[in-house]
């Protein structure tokens, strides 16, 4: 960090903490991201692909959503449809705020959205041809499954109900740092992602530092693993089927933030770090380097084609 900005820091920050903040893992079922692995993992289950059309997978989403309905209703869980747009990590955060909730499943949140559905081609004879992924992928409802980890918090697992199930793991590394501060005995409160108070910084500081660890990975795992397969995909697949089937889940990093938690005295205090960040990431971003991101701009070539090259220039725009 330039001296500058330090100065800055030390002058301007009465305290805070390294944490990782926002992560989503992506979940997929590697032989269901092609048409034959899909129809492999079909045989595996069904003992055959006869019957491996259009209608038996549209029966398959509409097993997962009654499933799901009727085992929520026994167990007391809401399921709420949701319009385009509506936060759903808000609505559950109401929840959490309104209601009494034990560790586990307690939230269901259903919305559309984009996701990889496969369609079975017939030849000419009745027999299936071939799996093709429809283009482009169709809204098709996603469920929210808004779980309390007593390790992680407040955790959500975002279903597609067409196989083969893709899913996001959602979570907070700050929602981590407080289920461990509160097993840790450390008094804190918290307002959103921010720890306003903390009655031991080091201690607080030490267990945010865990998610820096190589152990992490391993964690998100286990987390991984401890509800995906019995708490959601069980309503598509029960453990038996998943079992036959060989059904099983690699992860990916889709997002991972970091986060820097600062106090100031004063909001002016904060606006002049924020402009001087401004300032460090426009300073590189020269018109060559425009030219290069934009593609007008390679290594030295002679390019007789272009008889009309582009002009490039410079504008400014201050905002008072």
């Amino acid at each position: 960090m330039p001296d500058q900005l330090s100065a800055l820091y030390s002058e301007f920050l009465d305290g805070g903490y390294d944490c990782v903040d926002r992560v989503i893992l992506n979940a997929y079922f590697s032989m269901g991201q092609s048409g034959g692995g899909f129809r492999v993992w079909w045989r595996e289950l069904y003992g055959s692909d006869e019957n491996l059309d259009d209608n038996h997978l549209m029966r398959m989403a509409g097993r997962f959503s009654r499933r799901l309905r009727a085992w929520a209703k026994a167990n007391n869980v809401p399921v709420v449809y949701c319009a385009a747009g509506e936060r759903k990590h808000k609505i559950a955060e109401e929840h959490l705020s309104t209601k009494q909730v034990k560790p586990g499943l307690f939230l269901v949140l259903v919305s559309k959205a984009p996701a990889l559905v496969w369609e079975a081609q017939k030849t000419g004879t009745g027999k299936l041809g071939q799996l093709v992924p429809k283009d482009p992928w169709p809204y098709v409802n996603h469920y929210f499954f808004h779980i309390l980890d007593p390790d992680w918090g407040h955790v959500t697992i975002k279903m597609s109900g067409h196989p083969p199930f893709g899913a996001q793991v959602i979570l907070n590394g700050h929602e981590y740092v407080a289920a461990q501060a509160q097993k840790a005995s450390v008094e804190f409160t918290k307002q959103e992602n921010c720890f306003t108070s903390v009655s031991n910084a080091t201690g607080l500081t030490k267990i945010a530092d865990t998610l820096s660890e190589k152990e992490t990975a391993g964690r998100l795992r286990q987390l991984c693993e401890r509800w995906i397969y019995s708490t959601c995909l069980c309503f598509a697949l029960d453990l038996a089927e998943q079992e036959k089937s060989k059904f099983q889940y690699l992860y990916s990093v889709f997002q991972m933030e970091y986060s820097r938690n600062l106090w100031f005295r004063s909001g002016r205090q904060m606006d002049g770090i924020f402009q001087a960040l401004i300032d460090r990431t426009r300073a590189p971003l020269d018109l060559d380097r425009i030219k290069t991101i934009f593609g007008d701009k390679n290594r030295p070539h002679r390019d007789t084609r272009k008889k009309n090259p582009t002009r490039w220039g410079v504008v400014v725009d201050t905002y008072v």
